[in-house]
Order: C-alpha cells, then sequence, then structure tokens
C-alpha cells in the first residue's frame, strides 16, 4: 500500500528588509501568519505551484529563484499537532516581477484575512506557521544554511 505524502511548494519573498506573508485568522490559532505556500497540483511542477500560490495568496508575480529550503510535518513525530496530513514542502526565494503592482490576494484560502509585509526584526513578534522564523533569517543573511528542516526538531534547537 502507497503512503501518500503532500507536496507543498512555498514562496519566500523579501524586500527591503521586509518578508511578504500570508494573514489568517481562525478561532483555534488567532491571528496568525504563512509563507505563501499551497499543493502541488496535477500538471504543474513545483515551481510552477510556487509562482501560481504566491499569486493566488498576495498578488504577486514571482519569478521563481533557488530552493532556499525544504520542511517536513510528520504527523506520527508530531502528535498529529498539525493534522493527520504528512507533507513536504519546498520553499524557494522568489523575486516579484512587477514592484510597482498593489497586492491583493486573489484566490484567498477561507481564513486568510490578507497579506502583510514583516520588517524581518520582527518575525520573532508573530506566529508564524510553522515556527521557522530562525531558519528564515539565518537563509536570507547566508548564514548556517539548513537545508532540510523537520517539524519535531524544531523545538529541540
Amino acid at each position: 500500500m502507497l503512503y501518500p505524502i503532500r507536496i507543498r511548494a512555498g514562496a519566500i519573498i523579501v524586500e527591503e528588509g521586509r518578508i511578504l506573508l500570508a494573514e489568517f485568522h481562525d478561532e483555534q490559532n488567532g491571528t496568525h501568519y504563512n509563507l505563501p505556500a499551497g499543493g502541488v497540483e496535477e500538471g504543474e511542477s513545483i515551481k510552477e505551484a510556487v509562482a501560481r500560490e504566491a499569486y493566488e495568496e498576495t498578488g504577486a508575480r514571482v519569478e521563481v529563484e533557488t530552493l532556499a529550503f525544504t520542511y517536513e510535518y510528520a504527523p506520527h513525530l508530531n502528535n498529529d499537532h498539525y493534522g493527520p496530513t504528512h507533507t513536504v514542502s519546498m520553499f524557494f526565494s522568489c523575486k516579484r516581477t512587477d514592484q510597482h503592482s498593489t497586492l491583493s490576494p486573489s484566490q484567498p484560502d477561507p481564513t486568510q484575512t490578507g497579506i502583510k509585509w514583516v520588517a524581518l526584526s520582527d518575525l520573532h513578534s508573530i506566529i508564524l506557521y510553522p515556527m521557522i522564523q530562525d531558519r528564515i533569517l539565518k537563509y536570507i543573511q547566508n548564514e548556517e544554511q539548513e537545508i532540510f528542516i523537520e517539524e519535531n526538531e524544531l523545538a529541540k534547537k
């Protein structure tokens, strides 16, 4: 029997010391943020999914550049904290192709309430899922790059 793992693709969009995030609000978690990301659809490459998700969740048209890191959520190692679906998410550095366009989600998720540019210096003051603020900052600052991040290892570091 095959074991399904959902493949997700996401964008890291940084400009002028700020990162572009999708803002969400729900009863369980309150206001929180995610990198623009979502599932790869049939018939599209991972990089095509990154560009589509960036546009759908933020309105940003992007050029997808290099792989920043991969993040894995394995439910059995995390007491199903984020649900039962095993996911592998690949996050890529992206550059907006139209710096002057107004950003607005084209197809937001039902609990998405907007988008927000967050100063990198304020990244630890928000709730970000997954909680990879340190990894994002290290990647952006070209410091110790961690290519593969496991949810169950985040609290240990």
